[in-house]
């Protein structure tokens, strides 16, 4: 269908790029054809959801009041949140990995049209994503009797415009700064900081006293206290999901403007960013060592070393370590409540197995799988299985000084409890390294840039190993706390 739209627009022009990118979006996230029919039957429930949920609605007046639009702010804050990260990361691939640049600016197509067709595309693929969570349920019931409920694809097109040009702005920010050596791996860090933020900031929120009640209940709570959401500005995104003309009008126009300024303002830094991120990184300089200090006496110690250094190298995998972290430090705040009545060991030990066997199996994935040069390693004098053994220890100690703290905080409970914890994260994070391992498809590790993770079986073992071995820690430590003098 876009391809019949692309041939009736005059080639080059803005709208014909724009479908373009779209295209190449939509081509890029496609998968295996069985997922993708799965999807599609999961879109169809999805719709038929929405549409009994329509006629139940039917016969029922939607009545807008300060609840209502406090609560489609803090959703509109929330999906903010995810939309801003996930255009920080589509304008990195722009940058850097998209490669057809040099192409279309060579072509006889002015920059600011190219610049404005790769934004527009961006900011597509965000609408797309989010339009397909929430318009099976908004158009049918606003098709069968709220037609203000018209006004929610309206504020989810103003958000992806606001955080399309906000990533992108971002994006050319730190490249500016950073340099173009370093302008990858920050905004990877960065794009993870944005996407766990709000996360974080509501575990924290809902940690800080006694209440039970959740970092964005209390977001609600104080939005709806303080009547930020009744009017003036804060009250857009509200009255236009309900269909508030005015405010439709108002949160596209602050949309069309960001673009607006974002494709005239930001011409030169994107150009700029581009040919500095074209440049050769690894420029030529003196070794600082003897050649002797790159080898090491034992196996363990050479993969351990070749592995620590990928890993600091590659800008994704610092992207991984970062957000796992950051969903890590709610669960590690937990032993400093003042509280103590609720089970927080068990619910530490549970938590940080699950997170363990996730790191050490993305850790042992990325070690076994992504290789470029398994034709060396096959004549070493070693095994292929002493090889993938000797990996799967590498990928659990750059894991280790991780997986540990949360350990470490159950001591503060039970010290026999926090020794299980650590026995039973150690486990999970082999067996689960050891899983991966078995279901890896070695590729050049150039490859795993688009592909961020392993088999979808080896997913579903690890997670199923994890929690099965995660919930037999809780227990264990549960028991462990009320047992006298322990």
């Amino acid at each position: 269908m876009i391809g019949r739209l692309m041939a009736r627009l005059p080639a080059g022009s803005f709208a014909w790029l724009a479908l373009h990118e779209l295209r190449l979006g939509i081509r890029n996230s496609s998968t295996k054809p069985w997922i993708l029919q799965l999807g599609i039957a999961l879109l169809v429930i999805w719709t038929l959801i929405g549409v009994g949920t329509g006629l139940l609605l039917r016969g029922i007046e939607i009545v807008p009041g300060p609840e209502a639009y406090a609560g489609v702010t803090v959703a509109a804050i929330a999906v903010f949140s995810f939309m801003a990260t996930q255009g920080m990361l589509a304008s990195q691939r722009t940058l850097y990995e998209a490669g057809d640049l040099d192409l279309l600016f060579s072509a006889p197509i002015r920059p600011r049209v190219v610049i404005a067709a790769k934004l527009a595309g961006i900011i597509a693929m965000i609408a797309w994503t989010y339009a397909l969570l929430v318009l099976p349920i908004a158009i049918p019931i606003a098709a069968l009797g709220h037609p203000e409920l018209f006004g929610v694809p309206a504020l989810l097109a103003a958000l992806a415009l606001a955080a399309g040009c906000i990533g992108l702005a971002v994006t050319l920010m730190l490249a500016r700064i950073a340099g173009p050596r370093a302008a990858r791996t920050v905004g990877q860090i960065a794009a993870a900081l944005a996407g766990g933020a709000l996360f974080l900031f509501s575990q924290l929120w809902s940690h800080s006293d006694d209440r039970s009640r959740s970092g964005l209940g209390r977001l609600f709570d104080q939005i709806l206290a303080s009547r930020a959401a009744s009017h003036g500005i804060g009250a857009l995104p509200g009255r236009a999901a309900f269909g508030d003309p005015v405010a439709i009008a108002l949160v596209l126009g602050i949309g069309a403007g960001l673009f607006l300024l974002a494709t005239l303002g930001m011409q030169t830094w994107f150009l700029s960013s581009y040919r500095a991120g074209g440049m050769k990184l690894g420029g030529k300089r003196k070794a600082k060592s003897r050649v002797a200090g790159h080898f090491h006496a034992s196996l363990f110690a050479s993969v351990f070393a070749k592995e620590w250094r990928l890993l600091a190298r590659d800008p994704s995998l610092a992207f991984q370590i970062v957000l796992r972290l950051i969903y890590l430090a709610p669960l590690f705040l937990l032993a400093f409540r003042d509280n103590s009545g609720l089970p927080f060991g068990p619910s530490l030990a549970f938590g940080g197995v699950v997170i363990a066997g996730q790191l050490v199996g993305s850790f042992a994935w990325l070690a076994v799988a992504a290789e470029d040069t398994p034709d060396l390693i096959a004549i070493a004098p070693v095994t292929k299985a002493e090889v993938e053994r000797v990996k799967l220890l590498a990928a659990l100690a750059m894991a280790l000084p991780l997986i540990v703290l949360l350990p470490i905080a159950i001591a503060l409970e039970t010290v026999p409890g926090a020794v299980v914890a650590l026995a039973a994260t150690i486990a999970a994070g082999w067996l689960s390294g050891k899983i991966e391992v078995a279901h890896a498809e070695p590729a050049p590790r150039s490859a795993f840039r688009k592909r961020r993770s392993g088999s979808w079986i080896a997913g579903l073992l690890t997670m199923m190993v994890s929690v099965g071995i995660g919930g037999s820690a809780a227990v264990a430590v549960y028991f462990l706390e009320r047992l006298p003098g322990l």
